[in-house]
């Protein structure tokens, strides 16, 4: 008689599909855990690029005239240009917003609704969590705001080249930017930033993990420091230090700083290799693995509150 019992597929010790698929499989589910708790994290920013789409379109109406009053091809391709690099800054900063405010509910939350208690007994590391979290920030939330922002530039396309071929002008040059050149910009910018605000984010998370009460007002000491240094000392060095962390991407990351008019619109203004050599961005390393370390150890101690 034949042994009913099932026997498992047979699959070496030492196969990629046991050895390497299973330390991710905590952090993979642990993220999917984060996007399905907090669906402010792309609901949100779908939000902003619904109202900047609507109110592109809208301007949209006034581009014949435009078109019309400019006396160059030059000029009307500013023209015809000028909403595809609008739409992408308020979906950027939309999701750095976000991001900034789930860090700092992220580990807070848990202890204020006691959900912790549950999410300790699970076969998850604090590590894994922690990083997890660090990655909604890091990882997704930039990701996110590339697809929208694509997602924006295909929807304001093809009412743009209507637009441009009724009046008389070659779409080319407009397709070829917006197809090319804007989405590695956008991709660039995006993964700078995310990398430059690392340190932001790993501070709100320590502040989420160690606060008891009122976490937005624990992140904001060190603006506290800095309005208490030049009230006492007269001097700005944290305030330097401040706005360098969080403005000092653009003078980084493209060549010879943010042009005057505040966008990058050319493949040749970036300059990733000044930026990867960069003093501020290691310095921002170190000290976001320092905050995310300290909140590994906070949370492996961590109550509900």
């Amino acid at each position: 008689m034949s042994d009913p019992t099932p026997v498992a597929p047979d699959v070496p010790v030492g196969s990629p599909a046991v050895t390497d698929s299973a330390p991710t499989r905590p952090l993979y589910w642990s993220i999917r855990r984060e996007l399905w708790e907090n669906r402010s994290v792309y609901l949100a920013p779908l939000g902003v690029t619904a109202l900047v789409l609507f109110a592109l379109l809208v301007g949209m109406l006034a581009l014949p005239g435009k078109l019309g009053a400019a006396l160059d091809p030059a000029q009307q391709h500013i023209a015809a240009i000028r909403p595809f690099r609008t739409a992408p800054a308020p979906i950027m900063a939309a999701t750095f917003i976000v991001g900034m405010f789930y860090a700092l509910d992220a580990l807070y939350g848990e202890r204020r609704d006691r959900s912790i208690l549950f999410w300790k007994s699970l076969p998850v590391s604090d590590l894994t969590t922690v990083l997890a979290k660090a990655s909604i920030p890091l990882v997704v939330l930039p990701l996110i705001a590339f697809v929208l922002s694509m997602a924006a530039l295909a929807v304001l396309l093809l009412p743009s080249t209507v637009i441009l071929i009724a009046d008389g002008v070659n779409p080319a040059r407009l397709w070829s930017e917006v197809l090319l050149e804007q989405p590695l910009i956008m991709l660039y910018g995006l993964a700078v930033h995310a990398l430059w605000f690392a340190p932001i984010y790993g501070w709100l998370l320590l502040v989420s993990v160690w606060a008891r009460r009122t976490p937005f007002l624990w992140a904001l000491s060190p603006v506290v420091l800095a309005v208490v240094e030049r009230v006492a000392f007269q001097t700005m060095y944290i305030s330097a230090l401040l706005k360098y962390r969080v403005m000092g991407a653009m003078a980084e990351a493209f060549v010879a700083g943010p042009p005057s008019r505040g966008d990058v619109t050319r493949v040749m203004e970036l300059d990733p290799l000044g930026f990867l050599v960069s003093p501020g961005l290691w310095i921002g390393f170190a000290t976001a693995a320092l905050f995310l370390a300290t909140a590994v150890r906070l949370r492996r101690r961590g109550e509900p509150i």
